[in-house]
C-alpha cells in the first residue's frame, strides 16, 4: 500500500543545507501496521509528510496502491489524499467550528459526496467508536480522548487505504493512548494499512514491525516489537 524507495529530503542550500531525511526506503502492506521511533529531529514527521503527499521528496520514489506519487501535479495529490489517505495529526487539527460529526463528514463532502449523505457515514464512523451520543458536539466540549477519537474516524472514513498518524497518543493519558491504538488495530484487521510515528515504547508494541530512525536515516532494519502483546491482541 506504502512504499517509499530511497527517499531523501533535504532543505536549504551550501552551508544551511540540513538533510531531514538520508536514503528512507519502507514498505507498508494492506493490514500492517508499522510504528516509527526516534528522536526528536530524527526525520520521522518529515516522513510521515512525505508519504502523505504533503511535500515531495529531495529525490527517491513515494508509490501509493503501486502507483508512483512523486512528480504527481497538487490536484492529483490533493484527489489521492481526500481518497485514500487518512492523516491523524498530533494536535488532531480538527475545526472548532464545526461539530464532531461535521468534521467526520468534511472530507467526503470535499469529494463530492452530497452533505446529507456524507453526515450519515460520519455518524455512523462516530457510533463505531463510542462517539454516537457526542456527535453534535463542538470539540470544545469534547475530552482529549474524544477529539482523539474524531479525529481516527475523519481519517478512516470512507475507504482510506492508508492511515498515517504522528504521536496520536501525545496529548492523551495511558489508557487513552492505549485505546488509539486498539482503534487503529481494528483498522488494520479491516486491510488499512498504517504508519505511528510514536515515542513511547509500549504503544510501539502494538505494531507489526518497528522502524527506528536516527539522523535521517533507518537504524538497522525493521524488526518486530519485543512484547507479547501482539500474541495478545489478536486472539480470538
Amino acid at each position: 500500500m506504502l512504499e517509499l524507495r530511497h527517499v531523501s529530503r533535504v532543505y536549504g542550500d551550501g552551508a544551511a543545507e540540513v538533510a531531514a531525511l538520508l536514503d528512507v526506503s519502507l514498505s507498508v502492506g494492506p493490514g500492517q501496521m508499522v510504528a516509527v521511533m526516534g528522536p526528536s529531529g530524527s526525520g520521522k514527521s518529515t516522513l510521515l509528510t512525505i508519504a502523505g503527499t504533503l511535500e515531495e521528496p529531495s529525490s527517491g520514489e513515494v508509490l501509493i496502491g503501486g502507483r508512483l506519487v512523486s512528480g504527481a501535479s497538487a490536484a492529483e495529490r490533493a484527489r489521492l489524499r481526500r481518497r485514500a489517505i487518512g492523516y491523524v495529526f498530533q494536535d488532531f487539527n480538527l475545526l472548532p467550528g464545526l461539530t464532531a460529526v461535521e468534521n467526520v463528514a468534511l472530507p467526503l463532502q470535499l469529494d463530492g459526496v452530497v452533505a446529507r449523505r456524507a453526515r450519515a457515514v460520519a455518524g455512523r464512523a462516530l457510533a463505531g467508536l463510542g462517539l454516537a451520543d457526542r456527535a453534535r458536539h463542538f470539540p470544545e466540549q469534547l475530552s482529549g480522548g474524544e477529539r482523539q477519537r474524531v479525529a481516527i474516524a475523519r481519517a478512516l472514513v470512507g475507504r482510506r487505504r492508508l492511515l498515517l498518524a504522528d504521536e496520536p497518543s501525545g496529548a492523551l493519558d495511558s489508557a487513552h493512548g492505549e485505546l488509539v491504538m486498539q482503534l487503529i488495530r481494528a483498522a488494520c484487521r479491516q486491510g488499512v494499512a498504517a504508519v505511528v510515528v510514536t515515542h513511547d515504547a509500549r504503544l510501539a508494541s502494538w505494531a507489526d514491525e518497528v522502524v527506528m530512525l536516527r539522523d535521517g536515516r533507518v537504524a538497522g532494519d525493521p524488526q518486530p516489537p519485543r512484547s507479547p502483546r501482539r500474541l495478545a491482541q489478536d486472539a480470538p
